[in-house]
């Protein structure tokens, strides 16, 4: 058990190295390092280099070919969806476009979730939901981590809209959150709006569907107000 985690955990850490590098443009203009060279560069076993690779071909920033070797893949082959390429994404300079799309993605998934978690009716998540909103306000009061509160909150919708295609956007909501958030709390200078997200929950335990997307959407459309501004002062 030790040695396979001892593996495990190797290869963990080079596909954590190797990606970031891929993503913040390491490899731009030259070929991606031979099996050798990377076994040599990380003093590991080749079939832990072969996994990571295999990992990040997965991901879909690498390709193999016959002949040409194992090159980076164009920014548009990428799987945005999986956590960790969208983390390694979000890690690099800060990009307000980034920021913008993801929460236009936002903006087309969570208030429809929003409405289907109302349409559904009570369920054991509307206790996430709740769960997350009274995590916010102890945040408020400095008991809590203002950040996973409100993440909590968000995915316990996702999670309550009882769809599961929505709820294989819950690693990437999370994922991509924790910047969103850090960006807009930094910018407005305080947490998430408490009274904003209650009127989500509000709407949901009411089973109120139009109510709920509206909700929702006004707290994604203050965030793009925000990034449209910092965009606009750049």
């Amino acid at each position: 058990m030790g040695d396979r985690d001892g593996s495990r955990n190797l290869t963990f850490g080079m596909l954590e190295t190797l990606g970031r590098e891929i993503v913040t443009g390491h490899y731009e203009g030259g070929r991606f390092p031979t099996e050798d060279d990377l076994t040599a560069r990380f003093a590991v076993s080749r079939t832990v280099t072969r996994e990571a690779v295999k990992m990040l071909t997965a991901k879909g920033l690498l390709t193999a070919r016959p002949r040409a070797g194992t090159t980076v893949q164009p920014a548009s082959m990428w799987s945005v969806f999986d956590p960790d390429v969208l983390r390694w994404m979000l890690e690099r300079k800060l990009s307000l476009d980034l920021l913008r799309h993801f929460n236009e993605l936002r903006s087309a998934i969570e208030p429809q979730a929003a409405a289907l978690a109302a349409r559904a009716g009570p369920s054991p998540a509307y206790a996430a939901i709740e769960a997350g909103l009274q995590r916010m306000e102890e945040a408020e009061r400095g008991e809590d981590d203002t950040l996973e509160a409100d993440i909590a909150f968000h995915i316990a919708v996702l999670e309550a809209s009882a769809n599961p295609f929505f709820l294989q956007f819950r690693d990437m909501v999370a994922t991509a959150l924790r910047t969103s958030i850090r960006f807009t709390n930094r910018f407005k200078g305080r947490s998430a709006d408490v009274p904003a997200h209650r009127a989500v929950f509000t709407a949901i335990q009411a089973g109120d569907p139009v109510a709920a997307r509206t909700a929702m959407t006004a707290i994604i459309g203050e965030v793009m107000e925000f990034i449209t501004t910092a965009k606009v002062k750049q």
